[in-house]
């Protein structure tokens, strides 16, 4: 599965997810910019999209409630051990109050994955960060041994949402 991501007006990416019902597109608005969303099997109709694999996922995105965009640089070295951190999750957000979607993007053209979460509003994503469960996801790894920690990260992650509206609002 891929997943490709551009930016535009609300209005245009409006018109184009509307140009294509068959595909899953989803667009969104963020502080500054609308991003659209398209995951598919096949290729991309956007001209110069930003482009990623799906490694692990679970649900399926709607285009409504609150999308949170975890952007996490990872070494050459790093990346099997960032996916295989991931493949071997407990799964505990799934059973999170106002879970829709997750998934984990393998970037394509950058060294910046992505880890995105859809929740039904910003109150659930804030509940989940103080969750046991979200505590124990994100605690240190035991993958490595401790005499010689690995880094696989490129830089600091960083953090960016969206909302999407219903249609009928």
């Amino acid at each position: 599965m891929n997943l490709f991501m551009t930016t535009g007006t609300y209005e245009y990416m409006k018109k184009m997810r509307d140009k294509h019902p068959e595909e899953t597109m989803v667009v969104m608005q963020g502080e500054n910019t609308t991003l659209i969303l398209h995951e598919t099997e096949g290729k991309s109709i956007f001209q110069t999209p930003r482009r990623y694999e799906v490694v692990d996922g679970t649900g399926e995105f709607k285009e409504k409630g609150f999308f949170v965009f975890n952007n996490i640089p990872v070494t050459d070295e790093g990346r099997p051990i960032f996916e295989h951190r991931f493949k071997n999750r407990a799964g505990a957000i799934e059973n999170e109050p106002g879970y829709v979607a997750f998934r984990v993007l393998r970037p394509l053209d950058s060294d910046t994955y992505v880890v995105l979460t859809e929740w039904e509003s910003p109150a659930f994503f804030e509940k989940w960060k103080e969750s046991q469960a979200f505590s124990k996801a994100h605690s240190k790894s035991e993958d490595a041994p401790a005499s010689k920690p690995v880094n696989i990260f490129a830089g600091s992650s960083y953090v960016t949402t969206y909302s999407a509206k219903p249609e009928d609002e």
